[in-house]
């Protein structure tokens, strides 16, 4: 039997982060990546209400690595305008960020001026099933997961 994955990738060491992790969060590994990739380095409550505003369709979230056939997006500009508006996985990382401001502030830290300093999204285990389809064949069908961990800094 195996242990619960509990180890973040980084060592911090110290009274001043504030960490958050969730294991095998079943949205897609592409969207995550690139929502870590843009929220990395920015503060938390200014990640929150961007998010936000991605949950309303109204901002997207520009993609640099995955950005095959991905169109362009009015809200985007600059050298990247490649973007989505990747909903579920917002929804997950605004979970996530809102309860690295509550680890916040039970170790004493103010939760109002965190900065985003590390951000870890990899695939998780795949879950594995069958399709159903017509004459009797079946299809297979990965459901993907996706391993999130944040770390962030009281900065002054």
């Amino acid at each position: 039997m195996d242990m619960a994955r509990v180890e973040y990738s980084k060592k911090f060491e110290g009274d001043m982060f504030a960490r958050g992790k969730v294991n095998e969060a079943s949205v897609s590994p592409k969207h995550s990546i690139e929502i870590a990739s843009f929220i990395r380095n920015k503060p938390v409550n200014e990640a929150i209400a961007y998010l936000n505003e991605v949950t309303a369709l109204k901002k997207a979230i520009p993609f640099r690595r995955f950005r095959r056939d991905v169109s362009h997006k009015r809200s985007l500009s600059g050298n990247c305008p490649a973007g989505r508006y990747p909903v579920k996985a917002s929804r997950i990382y605004i979970r996530l960020l809102e309860s690295v401001k509550k680890n916040a502030e039970y170790l004493g830290l103010d939760a109002e001026n965190l900065t985003i300093i590390h951000v870890s999204a990899n695939r998780g285990r795949a879950h594995k099933a069958v399709f159903p389809r017509a004459m009797g064949r079946a299809t297979p069908k990965v459901r993907e997961t996706v391993n999130i961990e944040i770390v962030a800094r009281e900065v002054a």
